[in-house]
């Protein structure tokens, strides 16, 4: 436990932080598993779907910077990469 009052401050504000940023964490986890379900099952306006709904997610995860912008592109990117190869 600390004694400082400015750190004190700081655990509260780290608390308070991670349990926002875990929304949209979580949110972009679970889009991009359905995402990943969708394309495995095969039906591909279901897979376009959710793969749209897991951009989004990723997209307001690293808008946020929850997410580093690079880590959300390159997941979008296997993400489309899966995506597109359902459609051959």
């Amino acid at each position: 436990m600390t004694n400082i009052k400015s750190q004190k401050k700081r655990n509260r504000q780290n608390e308070k932080r991670r349990l926002r940023n875990r929304v949209f964490r979580g949110r972009a986890r679970t889009e991009v598993k359905k995402a990943r379900l969708a394309i495995a099952e095969g039906d591909p306006t279901a897979a376009r779907e959710a793969t749209l709904e897991a951009i989004s997610a990723l997209d307001k995860a690293a808008e946020k910077g929850i997410l580093h912008k690079n880590n959300a592109a390159r997941r979008k990117s296997r993400l489309m990469k899966r995506l597109a190869s359902l459609s051959r």
